[in-house]
């Protein structure tokens, strides 16, 4: 961090370290988003638990009880925090919210038509049903659209670069 003086103030240039930034916006989109996704599931909107993403791990009855939420919550933190790390590295310069619609895209398409019907951490898509594809498919790309946007924004946001004045 450097001061500079400008007029008869002195200001600190702000310096965001993007792997820390990474990281907590990955803790906070796997928070938000992890709780609006058992809320969902709470409402039968989808039938996918909380917790599918460690479904393999876990007995399904353990993971609808409230400490099985909790992991589930707890391990789409860390998916969350691995993704925006991920996008950091791939898409972090690209401004708009765009990148992160695809991103969040290609995550759902992953998860619900790859490796999770492959792992049984998801039911099929022919056997899902469309609430729970149209639920998961919305809450993966306002997840996305969280992740990439947020990240764009604090690296090719301007104001951003403006200096922090000192008091």
């Amino acid at each position: 961090m450097t001061v500079q003086k400008h007029e008869g103030h002195d200001y600190k240039q702000h310096h965001t370290n993007p792997w820390i930034y990474s990281i907590k916006i990955g803790f906070f989109a796997g928070l938000i988003w992890g709780t609006i996704r058992w809320l969902f599931y709470e409402m039968k909107f989808t039938i996918e638990s909380p917790g599918f993403a460690v479904y393999p791990f876990f007995q399904p009855a353990f993971l609808k009880s409230g400490w099985g939420v909790l992991v589930g919550i707890c391990s789409f933190i860390l998916v969350s925090i691995a993704a925006a790390v991920l996008y950091k590295i791939v898409l972090g310069r690209i401004r708009g919210p765009w990148p992160g619609v695809g991103y969040g895209l290609v995550w759902w398409a992953i998860i619900f038509i790859g490796i999770g019907p492959l792992f049984g951490m998801t039911k099929s898509i022919t056997i899902a049903g469309w609430n729970t594809l149209y639920t998961e498919l919305c809450v993966f790309l306002l997840w996305g659209v969280f992740i990439g946007y947020s990240i764009a924004f604090e690296f090719t946001d301007e104001a951003s670069r403006e200096p922090i004045k000192m008091h």
